[in-house]
C-alpha cells in the first residue's frame, strides 16, 4: 500500500514516522523545504515522550507523481481549495484520503474529491514542531497509546476499508472506530474550542490554562457553547479517550460548574505540555485556523440564536493578533476573560 502523509508538520511528522516502521512505501509530504531535506537525511526525530529517530521518506508537493491508495490529511484548513484541489490529481479510483484535519472539514473535501474517497477521523494526541525533522509528542504515553485517533466512514457503516485504515494507523497509537463520526468531529471540534482556543488567545500552554481559575472556567464555558450550538444543529456528541463530554454542558444554575472544572483539569492534564498549533502559527506570523475552530461555533451560534461570548471573545483576539502579526500575552488577554466572567 503506497500511503501520502500529507502536511508533515508536527503531527503528520510523528504519524508518519510510526507508519513508516512497518511500510516502506511511505511519503511525508511538506511544502517546508528544509524540513523535506532534514528528514531525509536525518531521519524523523520524535522527542518528548518517545524518543526514536526513524529513517523516512520526504518530498515536496512538486515532486509528487504517480498515485496513492491512501493520503492522511493533515494540512491546514485554510490552505484545503489549493491542496485538496492538486491532491485529486494523485489519486486513482479506489484511493482513500483521511481527513485528520481540526473543526469539520469532511462536507468540503467531499465536493472536490467525491462521496467515496473521503472518510473522517481525529487526532487525540499533541505535538509541537521544533525545528527542521524534530517533532515532541506532548501527550503522555499511556494516554497515546490507548487513545491516538478515532475514524469512521460518514455514513458510520462497518467497511473493510476502515479497518486497513485501522490497521495503518495501530502502528501508531490506538485506534478506535465510531459509527458517529459527526459526533466524533464534534466533540475533537470542543476541545480545540476550549483548548487550543484558549492557548492561542493567551500565549501559552493547556497546562497553563487548566491551571489558571479564569483560563480553565473559560475553557469550560467554551466546551459549553461548542455543545449548546452542537445539539442545536442536531449533533450527539460522542465520548472522546474514553470521556463523556457531556459534564461541560452547564446547568442554567452553575449548579455543575465546579464538577466540570475538576473535570477539565484531570481531563486535560496529559496534554499539559502542548501549545496549540494555532498559537504555533501566531509565533511564525501565519493564518491560523481560528474561523474553522472556535470561528464554527460563533458563527453557527449567530445563525440559530445562540450567545457565544467566550468564543466571540477568542475570535476577536486571535483575529487582532493575525492582523498585527503578534503574539498574545497571557497577563494582558486573561483580564478580557476574567472582565467577561464577571459581567
Amino acid at each position: 500500500m503506497r500511503i501520502g502523509i500529507m502536511g508533515a508538520g508536527s503531527l503528520g511528522t510523528i504519524i508518519g514516522a510510526l507508519i513508516s516502521r512497518g511500510n516502506d512505501k511511505v511519503e511525508l509530504i511538506d511544502v517546508y523545504e528544509d524540513h523535506v531535506q532534514a528528514l531525509n537525511e536525518y531521519g524523523a526525530t520524535i522527542m518528548g515522550t518517545i524518543d526514536e529517530t526513524i529513517p523516512v521518506k520526504a518530498i515536496t508537493p512538486k515532486e509528487m507523481s504517480g498515485t496513492y491508495d491512501m493520503v492522511l490529511l493533515l494540512t491546514k484548513q485554510v490552505f484545503n481549495q489549493e491542496v485538496v484541489t492538486n491532491l485529486k490529481n494523485y489519486l486513482h479510483d479506489d484511493s482513500v484520503v483521511l481527513s485528520l484535519q481540526n473543526g469539520v472539514p469532511e462536507e468540503s473535501l467531499v465536493h472536490i474529491l467525491g462521496q467515496n474517497r473521503v472518510i473522517g477521523g481525529s487526532v487525540e494526541f499533541g505535538a509541537t514542531f521544533k525545528k527542521p525533522g524534530v517533532s515532541e509528542l506532548t501527550t503522555a504515553t499511556e494516554a497515546f497509546q490507548a487513545n491516538a485517533f478515532q475514524i469512521g466512514e460518514l455514513d458510520g457503516s462497518m467497511t473493510d476499508r476502515i479497518q486497513t485504515i485501522k490497521e495503518v494507523l495501530d502502528l501508531v497509537g490506538g485506534t478506535n472506530i465510531t459509527d458517529n463520526l459527526v459526533g466524533t468531529k464534534w466533540s475533537k471540534l470542543l476541545v480545540n474550542v476550549a483548548l487550543s482556543g484558549m492557548s492561542t488567545a493567551l500565549g501559552c500552554t493547556f497546562g497553563d490554562v487548566i491551571h489558571d481559575e479564569v483560563g480553565v472556567y473559560s475553557a469550560v464555558r467554551l466546551a459549553d457553547e461548542t455543545i449548546r450550538v452542537g445539539e442545536a444543529s442536531g449533533v450527539t456528541f460522542s465520548e472522546l479517550a474514553g470521556f463523556n463530554l457531556g459534564i461541560f454542558k452547564l446547568a442554567e444554575d452553575g449548579s455543575n460548574l465546579q464538577m466540570a472544572v475538576g473535570f477539565a483539569r484531570k481531563a486535560f492534564e496529559p496534554q499539559a505540555l502542548l501549545k496549540a498549533s494555532m498559537l504555533q502559527d501566531l509565533e511564525k506570523q501565519r493564518k491560523t485556523e481560528i474561523d474553522f475552530i472556535n470561528g464554527v461555533v460563533a458563527t453557527k451560534g449567530k445563525e440559530l440564536g445562540i450567545p457565544t461570548p467566550y468564543n466571540d471573545l477568542v475570535v476577536r483576539l486571535v483575529s487582532k493578533a493575525e492582523e498585527e502579526k503578534s503574539v498574545p500575552t497571557f497577563e494582558k488577554n486573561i483580564s478580557y476573560f476574567k472582565e467577561l466572567k464577571e459581567n
